[in-house]
């Protein structure tokens, strides 16, 4: 019989399961009652988020709380949605709160055209991303890299993509950690792995990856919205992609490797994918430089589709590309050292984040300077037909959530069961009547990302806004989309 949880409402989007057992730490869901009444009724299932957020709070050096964003659903070992923040000294750090994928994330440039503007050349502007940005299974980029050209990329992140010619200098400001994280060694990255990215920096690749054209259609935080610099039908392009072959074959190396890790120093295993090392051993430093790669590998490949995109619609519109800037670019799949307030001080913690976004507060360091006094942008991706949303940090949520928030709508349905419920080309034709173009690679692939398959993302943003953690600036609605 499958082993139950116990969760306590807190407040009206906050939930906690108690600290009881091996828990070092009580666990901490962000949710309204409809989404725990979801959670409490997967618990008879294989997979059960509640249970990931209960065995996260038992490994060794975890603070405050295992937590769970109101995204919430089953993951590798870790709930999507989850982070758990950990002591240098005592904590570890863990496969399951990175994943496959380092470094997924979401990169939002801003047009300088407005939604009626693009609404007369949509559909070419649809035809021309389609053939200009490579997607779908095993898709490859421009670039045709040498094993010394991925070890200077693995290093430099989105700087090496702009070397190549791919964006500006200027771009640098907007993306998180300036598009290069420090501590990355290409030589604990297998050559596999690097091989597997010889030709994928500069692709979508597949899944729940995509480009969108979207459109502000609602401001909720005039102040934020302008130092942002978005107005009402402003248009802006959304990548969401990581860090493609080289991030999973990361993953795949250090399964193994983290495995034989947890045995000799005798840490729990309560999922396969929970394996770890002590910080600060010698596993769990390589892991981690590895996992910094994985970190600048995605950013140089949103660079790169960055620029591709900039010269889709420089070629359609006849803009100059230098007008088309980048609002943010934040990952969603990572493991970074970071200061924090533990027990009324500040503390260094290693941060993972796992299909959550980092969400910082007005005055916090290493954000833009041009979003200092709000904070930087929160990109929330939705589904294909209905909205996705850009929120800010709260100084509760740095307290609260290590500056955490959601990262997009969550899944409600497998991949599978999306399968069996949905058609790609219904889907496809059904959003045409709506006036939005999609573009898949794959039509089964389209059926998996149905919005059906989401949950609603306004009720996500709503319970992360009622809890206080992040607010919302604005609404995008989607106008193109294109799928991997």
């Amino acid at each position: 019989m499958p082993e139950s949880v116990e969760v306590k409402k807190i407040s009206d989007y906050l939930w906690e399961i108690p600290q009881t057992g091996e828990m070092r730490v009580p666990g901490r869901i962000y949710g309204d009652r409809a989404i725990i009444n979801q959670l409490t009724a997967d618990l008879s299932r294989e997979w059960s988020a509640l249970r990931q957020v209960r065995n996260a709070a038992c490994l060794p050096g975890i603070q405050k709380f295992a937590l769970a964003m109101a995204d919430i659903h089953p993951g590798y070992g870790f709930p999507i949605g989850g982070v758990g923040a950990f002591d240098m000294e005592e904590g570890i750090v863990t496969f399951a709160g990175v994943g496959y994928d380092c470094n997924c994330g979401v990169r939002t440039m801003i047009l300088p055209l407005s939604r009626a503007e693009v609404e007369e050349k949509k559909a070419e502007l649809a035809d021309a991303l389609y053939r200009g940005i490579p997607a779908g299974l095993g898709s490859h980029g421009d670039f045709r890299l040498t094993m010394r050209e991925i070890d200077e990329l693995l290093r430099e992140g989105a700087r090496f993509a702009i070397s190549r010619g791919y964006g500006i200098e200027t771009d640098i400001e907007y993306i998180e950690e300036n598009g290069c994280i420090a501590g990355a060694k290409p030589e604990n990255v297998s050559d596999r792995a690097k091989e597997r990215q010889f030709r994928q920096v500069g692709s979508l690749g597949s899944g729940n990856h995509y480009l969108e054209v979207q459109y502000v259609d609602e401001i909720y935080d005039p102040e934020a919205a302008r130092a942002y610099r978005l107005e009402l039908n402003s248009v802006v392009i959304s990548i969401h992609t990581g860090s493609r072959a080289l991030g999973h074959q990361i993953g795949t190396d250090y399964l193994v490797k983290l495995k034989r890790a947890s045995e000799k120093y005798k840490l729990p295993i309560r999922e396969q994918e929970l394996v770890g090392a002590p910080i600060k051993s010698p596993e769990g430093q390589e892991y981690l430089s590895a996992v910094f790669c994985g970190i600048n590998c995605a950013f140089a490949n949103r660079q790169a589709i960055g620029h591709l995109a900039r010269k889709c619609v420089c070629q359609v519109f006849g803009t100059d590309a230098d007008s088309i800037r980048i609002l943010y670019d934040v990952g969603h799949n990572t493991a970074k050292l970071e200061r924090h307030r533990v027990g009324g001080r500040e503390k260094l913690l290693l941060v993972h984040r796992k299909g959550a976004t980092r969400a910082f507060a007005a005055g916090s360091p290493g954000i833009p300077a041009a979003y200092r006094g709000v904070g930087h942008p929160v990109l929330v991706g939705g589904t294909m037909g209905t909205y996705s949303f850009i929120l800010r940090g709260t100084e509760k949520g740095m307290e609260e959530t290590f500056g955490s928030s959601v990262h997009g709508a969550g899944r409600l349905k497998s991949r599978t069961q999306a399968l069996k419920e949905f058609r790609g080309e219904r889907i496809v034709g059904e959003l045409r009547t709506r006036g939005i173009i999609v573009r898949p690679h794959s039509m089964p692939g389209a059926a998996e990302e149905a919005p059906g398959a989401y949950k609603d993302v306004e009720e996500v943003v709503k319970v992360m806004e009622g809890a206080g953690v992040s607010t919302r600036v604005v609404r995008l609605r989607p106008m193109i989309c294109v799928k991997g």
